[in-house]
């Protein structure tokens, strides 16, 4: 028996699990698809924070419920693309982003440099990011951006502490 004919990207909009693995159309963007998904990340977090979670325990239940319905949906989106991670699959990008913006204050200077930072990270991939892309399914897709989303955070916390009076 063959496989089924792969999924197109604009396909897979037909589904929940494809808007959140495309971030909302972000993922079909014609270029740099990862950098839209990381943009529709920080508006995404703008909108939560100021509609629903000034208190960091919610904000911490978010991005763990994010990080594994990111990950469901990347393993979704690629198995019926049937490629391991495509650049149009930006979910993980949105895990990664959120969990950077998670460790700064709720002012856009941050914000920006939560997404510039996560996105030097994410495309310079610095050791050992490169190796968890080697895990299986969605697993594989999302762990190198939470790496990336981390790499970012120690960065951001330690600005804290050194500009903090």
């Amino acid at each position: 028996m063959t496989s089924p004919a792969p999924t197109s990207p604009r396909q897979l909009m037909r589904h929940p699990h494809g808007w959140i693995a495309l971030g909302l159309g972000g993922g079909l963007a014609p270029f740099a698809p990862g950098t839209f998904g990381s943009m529709v990340a920080v508006l995404l977090w703008a909108l939560f924070v100021i509609a629903a979670a000034p208190d960091m325990t919610l904000r911490l239940v978010f991005l763990a419920a994010a990080i594994a319905l990111c990950t469901w949906s990347a393993d979704w989106a690629s198995r019926r693309l049937q490629r391991k991670d495509p650049g149009c699959i930006v979910s993980d990008e949105l895990a990664g982003q959120w969990l950077a913006l998670l460790c700064v204050p709720d002012a856009w200077p941050w914000w920006l440099a939560a997404f510039v930072l996560f996105r030097i990270f994410d495309i310079g991939k610095p050791w050992p990011m490169r190796r968890l892309e080697r895990l299986p399914g969605g697993i594989g897709i999302v762990a190198d951006d939470l790496a990336a989303g981390v790499y970012a955070a120690l960065i951001l916390v330690a600005a804290r502490v050194l500009i903090s009076p």
